[in-house]
Formats: structure tokens, C-alpha cells, sequence
């Protein structure tokens, strides 16, 4: 098929988040199905192009936005191998600053997707299906189902939307409307108004042919008040073109046995040269050597990750014989307790407030435990890393995290972690002193490390669910014959 994928950001050429990663690395899989899969991001004053390889290939772009038109410059780079990666350039919106959070971000993004479907004709190029996420890229599905009342190719595009995170949703003021080309017939409930704003993310609900999210358990989660964000009731009425399909992680980052930044590399049928990644670990980070259990966080800190938990129980798990290792940077009190948590127990405490990819790969490899406590979680890519390299992780039951850990039962020998429902810091509490527990037990916690090895959480299978949404989506083109739900 000939798929375009469009996301804010992608690895390798801009990240803040998971959705990097899940952009950069369902493409690599696609392509290597045969797929002609393309992907396009803003050209960010961070995106080197020297680094990349990338080419002018569209100048002098005409793109409306609001009343005028304004030019692009379309790059390419064949950076991901099979995989044609293009950037939308324009110095006023992309040429400086971070990639989110700036004054005139309706304007960028909305820049952006126009840009998107300028470039298309000048390409001579029209895929199938256009793949968008996250509010970023929402809008581009009412543009395309627009289409379908003209003739022209777009119209034969079919659309699919991913939602990573229903908490970030894209809200604008009515004016920006206009930027959109959009009459004010589309500022009504039933359409894009939320609340009195504009909601970009509504738009990708409303009219994309399929919807996706990140997992099973986060499809079922936002129909719903507590997880819902008020769009609840849209994406009930659209539950019937929602498809949860699980993320993967890419094992050609994420491989022990052939991890660059590791100590020892180690498999599942050789897993011995974890023991020389942890005394590797506590010595980069000053920590006392010994067997004493490494708890591990690599996060945001912030109270949507479960450490608002954290910080009520802290003072009591530091009583315990473990250690904690924390990689991330967040909100300011969370940095703070943990930085107070550090000064207290040198030897048994490291808090590191960076992203360190180098760093980030060791406290995988070296930790026994790794802790996701979040509130929610749409996927989640750490407990799956931490699987991948034997380190067992503990999380609260939501979204992802309770599609892919499994509530250890030594008697039954099942479970692959350890998992509680309640949020509540008691409900960690038990559920991190279960694990302690079972530590102890060498043979029962071998056992639990090396089911983790042996699992497979590529993008493979989850390319194919992928594959099928997309031929679900054309399949409700206009004229074609509808497939049936898969799954």
C-alpha cells in the first residue's frame, strides 16, 4: 500500500515523548513488508539536515493559511532505511524555540497539515491512506473527507487517527478557526467547538475512517468519564471505527544481547551478564555494591506517572533495603524530593535530571525492578523495555501497563510483574513489598526474569494490526465494499 504518516515528531529527527518513537519505528517495519510507506514532521530548527542528508525537494510552496498565502520548502531524507522521511519548512513557525507550547502553535500545526496536502500534487505522489496522530495532524482528516464531495485524488484517500494521549487535545480559540479555511459553520458541538474553543483532536474523531489508540485497554478507558477528558461521548458514538492496537518497542535499539551502551551484553538463554550491568550501574552512579535490589524510574515526573504515590510512601520505602535510581526531568517539587532523597542516601539513591539515551539503556540493563505507578498510561514503552531486558517491572493496572504485566502468582508459576488496581499509595506500598518478597526467593525471581527475556514485543504483529486498520479504512471509501470488524 502507499501510506503517509504524519507526526509531530519522529526518531530520529525530533522526540519529547513516545509518540518519537512509535512514529520512527512502525514506518521501518512497513517498509520492510514492501509497503510504501512515507512519513512527513515540521523541519525543527533542531533537524540537522547535514546529519540527515536532506534534500530540497519542493521550494516555493504555496500554502493557505487564514486569509494569505505563505511558502514551504519541502526536505527529503532517506535516513530510515526503505522509508522516505519529508520536513515541512518555514522559518516563522518551525525556525526557533521548542517544538511545543509556543504562542502560535494553532498556527504552526495547522501551517503544518495544510502544507501536508500542498505537497502531495507537487510530489506527484497520493497515498492511500494517510496516517495521522495526536492533534497535531487532526484537522487533515476533515480535509480529506471535504474532499470527497469533489472530484480528485484526495478524495480516494482513506484516513486512520491515532490517539496517544486524550489529555493533550489541541484547544484554540474560535479565530483560529479562519487559519483553517474553515467557515464558522464548523464552530457547533456537533463539529469541532469544545467547550468554546476549537478542538483539533475532536476534529481527527469526528471524521477520521478508523480511530486507533495505543493499546486494547485504553480504547475501552477513554469511553469513559474518569479517562475521557470530556470527549467521551464523541469517541462512544465513533466506538464502532475504534481500534485499541498495543504499541511495540524497536529491537534494534532495545536489545541486550547487542546493546552498545551495556556493560555485558545478555539474552535469555544466556542471561548471566545482567549481575555485571548492575555492578556496572552502581558504580557510574556512586550507589553502594552489593545485592541489594535496584528499583528503577525512567519518566516524566509528574503526578500523571503515579509520583504524587511516590512521594507519600517515600519516606517509608527508604527505610527499606533497596535502592532507587530515578532518570527524568518533570515538575520542580518532584525534582526537589527526590534531589532531598539523594543528599539523605548517597549510597542508596540517584536521581539524574537529564534525558540520557547512554544512561537511560544502563539503568534498563542494570535495575532488578522497574516502577510505572501511573494514573493512567494510554501504552507505555518503559514496562515493555524493562521486559525486553529482564528487569521485572511493577505498575498500576490502566491502559497499556495492564495489557502487557501480568500480576506475578508464584503457586501457578504466571505473571510476568507485578501489578495493583487502587490508586492509592498503600496499594503500591503492598504491591512493592510483594515483589521485595519474591526477591528474596532467587529461584522464583530467575524464573520471573527470564519470562521477560523471552518475550516478544516488536512492532511485527503490531505492524499487521496496523495493515488491517488500514484496509479496514479504504474498505469505507466511498463506493468500496466494507470489511468486516477484525479483532
Amino acid at each position: 500500500m502507499k501510506i503517509l504518516l504524519c507526526a509531530s515528531e519522529i526518531v530520529p529527527f525530533a522526540k519529547t515523548g513516545g509518540l518519537a518513537d512509535v512514529a520512527g519505528a512502525l514506518p521501518k517495519v512497513l517498509a520492510a513488508q514492501k509497503h510504501d510507506i512515507r512519513i512527513v514532521l515540521p523541519k525543527y530548527a533542531s533537524v540537522d539536515e547535514k546529519r540527515f542528508k536532506a534534500k530540497k525537494v519542493v521550494e516555493k510552496l504555496k500554502v493557505p493559511i487564514g486569509d494569505k498565502m505563505e511558502e514551504a520548502t519541502i526536505w527529503l531524507s532517506e535516513e530510515i532505511a526503505g522509508v522516505s522521511a519529508y520536513f515541512v519548512e518555514h522559518a516563522g513557525y518551525f525556525g526557533q524555540g521548542p517544538l511545543y507550547g509556543q504562542w502560535n502553535d494553532a498556527a504552526r500545526f495547522i501551517f503544518y497539515q495544510r502544507a501536508i496536502l500542498a505537497m502531495l500534487p507537487a510530489l506527484n505522489w497520493q497515498p492511500e491512506v494517510i496516517h495521522c496522530n495526536d492533534w497535531q495532524s487532526g484537522l487533515i482528516p476533515l480535509y480529506v473527507h471535504m474532499a470527497r464531495d469533489k472530484s480528485g485524488p484526495l478524495g480516494k484517500t482513506a484516513t486512520v487517527y491515532t490517539v496517544h494521549n486524550l489529555g493533550y487535545q489541541g484547544n484554540f480559540p474560535k479565530e483560529d478557526l479562519k487559519l483553517a479555511g474553515l467557515p464558522d459553520s464548523y464552530f457547533t458541538p456537533e463539529k469541532l467547538e469544545f467547550y468554546g474553543n476549537v478542538n483539533l483532536m475532536k476534529s481527527g474523531l469526528l471524521y477520521a475512517d478508523i480511530i486507533t489508540t495505543v493499546s486494547p485497554t485504553y480504547a475501552k478507558e477513554i469511553q469513559s468519564a474518569e479517562y475521557g477528558y470530556r470527549l467521551e461521548g464523541v469517541i462512544a458514538m465513533r466506538s464502532k471505527r475504534l481500534r485499541g492496537i498495543l504499541n511495540g518497542i524497536d529491537y534494534d535499539v532495545w536489545n541486550p544481547a547487542a546493546d552498545r551502551h551495556i556493560a555485558k551484553s545478555y539474552s535469555a538463554t544466556s542471561p548471566s551478564g545482567k549481575a555485571a550491568c548492575k555492578k556496572a550501574l552502581q558504580a557510574r552512579l556512586k550507589l553502594a555494591q552489593g545485592k541489594m535490589p535496584i528499583i528503577a524510574l525512567v519518566s516524566r515526573l509528574a503526578a500523571q506517572k503515579g509520583f504524587d504515590l511516590l512521594e507519600q510512601l517515600l519516606p517509608y520505602l527508604l527505610k527499606m533495603n533497596v535502592q532507587l535510581v530515578v532518570l527524568g526531568l518533570g515538575e520542580k517539587p518532584y525534582e526537589d524530593l527526590f534531589k532531598k532523597a539523594a543528599k539523605d542516601y548517597p549510597d542508596r539513591v540517584s536521581i539524574s535530571l537529564e534525558f540520557n539515551e547512554e544512561l537511560a539503556h544502563q539503568i534498563y540493563a542494570g535495575a532488578d525492578m522497574f516502577l510505572m505507578p501511573s494514573r493512567y498510561e494510554p501504552c507505555g514503552l518503559g514496562q515493555l523495555i524493562s521486559l525486553r531486558y529482564g528487569t521485572v517491572p511493577i505498575v498500576r493496572a490502566t491502559g497499556g501497563l495492564a495489557d502487557t504485566v501480568e500480576d506475578f502468582n508464584s503457586i501457578k508459576g504466571k505473571g510476568n510483574g507485578f501489578s495493583f488496581a487502587e490508586y492509592s499509595s498503600v496499594a503500591l506500598m503492598g504491591t512493592l513489598a510483594r515483589a521485595l518478597l519474591t526477591y528474596e526467593d532467587r529461584a522464583a525471581w530467575k524464573q520471573l526474569m527470564e519470562k521477560g527475556l523471552k518475550e516478544d514485543h516488536s512492532w511485527q504483529s503490531s505492524a499487521k494490526e496496523y495493515v488491517k486498520a488500514y484496509k479496514e479504512a479504504i474498505s469505507l471509501l466511498p463506493g468500496q465494499t466494507p470489511r468486516k470488524k477484525t479483532g
